[in-house]
Parts: structure tokens; sequence; C-alpha cells
């Protein structure tokens, strides 16, 4: 059995890798760490969970650790970065604990954080600097931090980048960055831009994969349940009760959902929590730590934790609503079944996520088994509005404006000069239940269960790709 000593890592790492949880190698630790500490350039393909920031991190340290020169003030060696706050954190966490007994110095920076003491930390230099991109190019432009002695550059977690829009902001950071470099890439999906991502920034990579890309774990028992969107959060319910005392990560489409679904939750009785990026990173932190200390049986997130939350204690993930880059199904997934252990990985399909669902079992390259109900007929799923197509008829308060104002519109148009009159009055409600006399059209329905959104699981307001 190989161990990391065989490997030919620093007697120091060995060390501190001792007093962690890594004790083997997995596959692409063992493959990945020869080429990186030969110097070579690496393109590494394997699937969540399976040790990639161990696989590009402890070669990367043992090369620093050759160097014994100080960076520099605000200058560093090394640079990986990541797309969320959570991922960074938790790269972070795992390379400084491999770094005790030993001189390298790790740091952080996300955006949501105060910039003032991150400038602080830089000030001194760091052997090795973890990043959001957005972040990074805030310190860059004011003068915080220097790339032009950074030797190693990772991009992890690559294909998630470009979902994120990031591939401009990567594209300003590698100009500061010297073309001598040692250059890694990472990625748990191989879609084609990340071949061309490879082509502009590596130099004759070397490749090693370790799994069929969009493979998600075997030891995940996957299930679809298809319901209506209405009654989704009474299914979760009875779901969650089912496994009382167990964590589940809970995962929506939008910020707004998320929120609204943790309250529901809370208000059932559960210990429940929420991530998404209208939360600041202190929440989030804060709340991640009581979900990974046991103090939450369940977490409500968008896909701002679909990668970056190594939990071994999440047995159950719930898509309560499918995510439109089916590739991002995998790694929500992958929050369960961590370093070997079992999961269960729950979907509920509403007629308007038909597609979605489709294009999730093309990357899985086999159907979603059916756990409840039945696929929805195609006369129903025609007629369910899709995301971006139904955002007039968002859920609101009674009276709210922007609703009221968006369905009044047509509303005029299609029912001649018989509103015009409200429209002009000063009482504006000086008729009820005129809208329910007439046959005419009405305003929007309001609330998260009519008819019509059971229907056609049309009334969702979850047509924003969720900004992270």
């Amino acid at each position: 059995m190989t161990t990391f000593a065989d490997l030919g890592l620093s007697p120091k790492l060995v060390t501190a890798l001792s007093a962690t949880a890594l004790q083997t190698p997995t596959p692409i630790q063992v493959q990945a760490i020869p080429h990186i500490m030969a110097g070579k350039d690496l393109m590494g393909l394997a699937q969540t969970g399976t040790g990639k920031t161990a696989a590009f991190g402890l070669p990367l340290l043992h090369r620093l650790l050759e160097q014994t020169n100080p960076p520099g003030p605000r200058h560093i060696r090394a640079l990986i970065l990541a797309p969320t706050r959570e991922l960074v954190t938790q790269i972070s966490d795992n390379l400084t604990a491999f770094t005790k007994g030993t001189h390298i110095k790790v740091t952080l920076v996300v955006g949501g954080a105060s910039i003032n003491r991150q400038a602080e930390r830089l000030a001194r230099g760091s052997h090795m600097l973890i990043a959001t991109p957005g972040r990074l190019i805030d310190l860059i432009e004011r003068g915080d931090v220097s790339l032009e002695k950074c030797g190693y550059l990772v991009l992890d977690e690559a294909d998630h980048m470009l979902d994120m829009g990031f591939i401009h902001s990567l594209r300003r950071i590698a100009k500061h960055i010297p073309l001598k470099r040692q250059t890694m890439l990472f990625s748990a999906t191989m879609p084609k831009d990340i071949e061309e991502i490879a082509d502009a920034y590596l130099r004759n990579p070397v490749r090693v994969q370790v799994s069929p890309p969009g493979k998600p774990a075997d030891k995940i028992v996957q299930g679809v349940h298809f319901i209506p969107n209405g009654d989704k959060a009474k299914l979760l319910e009875d779901y969650l009760k089912k496994h009382p005392g167990e964590q589940a990560l809970v995962f929506g489409r939008t910020k707004h959902g998320a929120e609204k679904l943790m309250k529901l939750l809370v208000a059932w009785g559960f210990k429940a929590g929420s991530i998404h990026g209208n939360k600041s990173q202190n929440h989030r932190d804060r709340t991640l730590t009581e979900f990974r200390n046991g103090e939450l049986d369940v977490l409500v997130a968008t896909d701002v934790a679909a990668r970056g939350i190594d939990i071994p204690g999440v047995r159950y993930v719930y898509n309560y609503d499918l995510p439109n880059v089916p590739e991002n199904y995998i790694h929500r997934i992958g929050r369960t079944a961590r370093a070997g252990a079992e999961g269960n990985a729950v979907a509920f399909c509403a007629p308007a996520e038909m597609a979605e669902l489709k294009a999730i079992e093309t990357v899985l390259k086999k159907p979603v088994p059916v756990i409840g109900g039945a696929p929805w007929a195609a006369d129903l799923v025609a007629a369910a509005p899709k995301p971006g197509q139904n955002r007039g008829q968002r859920p609101a308060r009674p009276g709210g404006p922007r609703p009221q104002a968006k369905a009044g519109k047509p509303a005029a148009k299609a029912g001649g000069p018989g509103p015009a009159k409200p429209q002009a009055g000063a009482k504006p409600q000086g008729k009820p239940g005129n809208g329910g006399a007439r046959p005419g059209p009405k305003p929007a329905p309001k609330g998260g269960a009519d008819a019509p959104r059971r229907a056609g699981g049309g009334g969702r307001a979850q047509a924003r790709p969720q900004a992270r």
C-alpha cells in the first residue's frame, strides 16, 4: 500500500499529516503528487470528495519548503484560486493543518470580509495565497499584493469558475503572474471550455483522471420524487422526520427561496440554518460551524455550498430545486458519502423541471431511479412556465405594488376601458370583489400553493441563476 512517505514528501509534511485524518493517499493524490513535485503542469480530473486539495496542496508545500528565503513584503510564492468563499476557507483550513511545524505562511482572502485586515496580513508577504478572484483583483488594484514573484498557480474547481463567469477575472489576474510558472488545473467535470483554459494557461500538462467526469460517488443512493412545486415543502418535512437527528443538506435555486424555506423549517421545529449570497461572510462561517458541530440538523443553501463543504456527517442531500447547470447536481450530491461513507440524494421534480432532470440524466448517462410519483405528462410539462417566464406571478403580500402593477397592464388592454376607472380614481380598492364577479382576465395569483402553481409547477420565483 502506498504511503505519503513513499511519495517522497518532506518528512515535516509526513509528520504533520500523521496528526490529521489523512493516513493513506487517495488515487488522485497518488497520481498527481509525483508530477507536481517534479515541476510539471497538471490537469487533474476527479469527482468531488476524492482529495483534490491534498493532491495539489501537499506537493506545493513540499516545493515551498525547499525555498528558505522569505517571500518579501506584499509578495506571494503560490496562488490558489477557487470560486466560492466556502471552498477557499476549506482549502485554507486543510493546508494550514499540513504546515504545522514548518515556516510556511498560508493566507486567505475572500469577499465579504474586511479588505483592510486582509491587506495587513499580506503586508509582510505570504508563501501561499488562497483567494476568490474578485477580492484578489481588488487587492491587486489597491497595490496590497504583488504577483510578480508568484511561481505557482492552481485553479481549483475550474469548471465552476466558468459557470460563475470568472473567466474574465482569471485573464486579468494571469497578466500579473510570470509566464515562467507551474500551473495546475483541477476540476470534477470536463466541459469543452476547460480544454480551452488548459490550452491557454498550461504548458504540456500531464493529465490525471481517477473517475469519469460527471460520475458521482458510487456509494450515493440516488432517487427522484415527482411532486408539484407547491407540495415540495411538505414532502421535505416528511423525509426529514423519517431520519431524526441525521444531518441533511437541502439545495434551493434562489437566495430568497432558500431563506424562506429555512424559516419554514424552523417554524416546524427543525434545527435549521441557511447560507447564500445575501448572508455576510461571518454569518455564513458561523452557520457552517454550527452545522459541522452538529448544532444544526438541516442546512438550506444555494449552490454556494455545492462545493467546498466537507462535513462527513451529512447523510442526506435533497435537491429541493433542480439546478440549472446539470453538472452542479454532481457537486451537490457529492456533499454526502464523503471519504468512502454512504449517503443518499433525493431530487424533487416539478413539471417545470423535467428538462433539468433530463439534462442531469444525460450527464449521469443513466436515469435517476424514481422513488415517488410518476414522470409528468407532456401536456403538463408544456404548460409549466420555464424559469424566467413567470416572474410577474411571483408570490407577494396582498396589496404588494409590483405584482399588482405588472398584472394590471395586460388586464387593461384585454378588458377595454373598464379597468381605467379604478386606475384614475383616488380609491383603487373602491370595488372590492369585482375581479371575481366577471370572467375577464384576473391579476396574478397570490400565494405559493394555488392551483396554477400545482398544476404547472409555475408560480416559482426561481428564474434567475443564483448569484454567489
